[in-house]
C-alpha cells in the first residue's frame, strides 16, 4: 500500500506519522510545492520520498488532498483526469462546494470526501504529531456518490487512525462546521485583534493575561492561508453563524450597559446548557 500525501502540514504529516507507524501504508510518498516544507518533511521522516504530483497519482493506492481548500478545488478534478484504480480524498473543512464542481466527473466515484476533525492552531510539517486523530470524528460525506470499495478503503484508514466515522450531506456538514469550528476561530482572530489595537496603549495587558485568556485566542494563531479560504467556500453558513454571533454580543452589550445584571446572568445560566453538550 502506497499512500500519496500532497500537502505536508499539520494534517497530512500527522496522518504520515501514524499511517505508517500503525502499518496501515508500507510507502508515504508527498508532493510539496514549498521547498522549506518538503525538506523538512523528508529530514523529520514524515515521507519516504517527495515526487512529482504525476508520480504520486500513478504510484499510489490512495491519494489524500491535504491542501488548502481553495487549492483542493483546483487539484481534485486534475487528480481524478488521471486515475483509473486510485482511491482519491481530502480533509478539507469545506465539502460543499468540492463536492459541486467534480459531481459530473467520469471519475467522481474514484473520490471520497472526508473531513478529519482535529487539528491545532500550528502549521507546517515541523506541527505534525503522532495520535491527533485518536478519539476524533472522521466525518465521509456523500459517500453513496462514490464507490463502495472506495469509502471502504477510506474507513479503513481512518480506522487506522483510530477516528469515529460519521456519514453526513456535504451541505450538512458546512452547516454544522460553520457552528462548531469557523466561528470559533473567527471569535479568535476577533478577540486577538481587539486585544493587540489596545495593547498599543496599555502594554501591561499581556502581562495579566490569564489562562482563560490563552485558550480563548489560542486559535487566532492559526493559518491565514488556510482559513481565509474556508470562510469564503463557507460563505453563507459563516454569514449565517455571525449574524446570530453578533445578535448575542449584542444582548451581553445592552445588559451591561443597563446594569441589569439579571439579565447577564440569565444569558450566562443559558450559555452554561453547553455542558450539556461539552463536559
Amino acid at each position: 500500500m502506497q499512500v500519496g500525501i500532497i500537502g505536508i502540514g499539520l494534517i497530512g504529516g500527522s496522518m504520515a506519522i501514524d499511517l505508517k507507524k500503525r502499518k496501515f501504508a508500507d510507502r508515504i510518498v508527498g508532493v510539496e510545492d514549498d521547498h522549506l516544507h518538503a525538506t523538512a518533511a523528508l529530514e523529520i521522516g514524515l515521507v519516504d520520498e517527495i515526487v512529482s504530483l504525476e508520480e504520486c497519482i500513478s504510484g499510489s493506492d490512495i491519494i489524500v488532498v491535504a491542501t488548502p481548500v481553495s487549492a483542493a478545488i483546483r487539484l481534485i478534478p486534475r487528480i481524478l483526469d488521471k486515475v483509473d484504480r486510485q482511491v482519491v480524498t481530502d480533509v478539507c473543512s469545506t465539502k460543499e462546494k468540492i463536492n459541486e464542481i467534480i459531481h459530473y466527473h467520469p471519475n467522481r466515484k474514484n473520490f471520497v470526501a472526508a473531513h478529519p476533525m482535529a487539528g491545532t492552531e500550528y502549521s507546517g510539517p515541523w506541527a505534525a504529531l503522532p495520535g491527533l486523530f485518536d478519539g476524533r470524528a472522521g466525518i465521509i460525506c456523500n459517500a453513496e456518490d462514490s464507490d463502495f470499495r472506495a469509502v471502504e478503503l477510506i474507513k479503513s484508514m481512518y480506522d487506522c487512525l483510530n477516528m469515529r466515522i460519521i456519514y453526513m450531506r456535504a451541505a450538512h456538514h458546512d452547516v454544522h462546521t460553520a457552528y462548531v469550528s469557523h466561528i470559533s476561530h473567527i471569535s479568535s482572530f476577533a478577540l486577538a485583534l481587539t486585544v493587540l489595537e489596545k495593547e498599543k496603549n496599555e502594554k501591561n495587558i499581556f502581562d495579566l493575561a490569564s489562562g482563560g485568556f490563552s485558550s480563548t485566542v489560542r486559535l487566532a494563531k492559526s493559518n491565514a492561508d488556510m482559513w481565509a479560504p474556508i470562510f469564503s467556500q463557507n460563505k453563507e453558513n459563516v454569514l449565517t453563524v455571525l449574524d446570530t454571533y453578533i445578535e448575542k454580543l449584542q444582548e451581553f452589550k445592552k445588559h451591561i450597559g443597563e446594569y441589569d445584571e439579571e439579565g447577564v446572568k440569565n444569558l450566562i445560566y443559558n450559555a452554561n446548557k453547553i455542558k450539556r453538550i461539552i463536559r
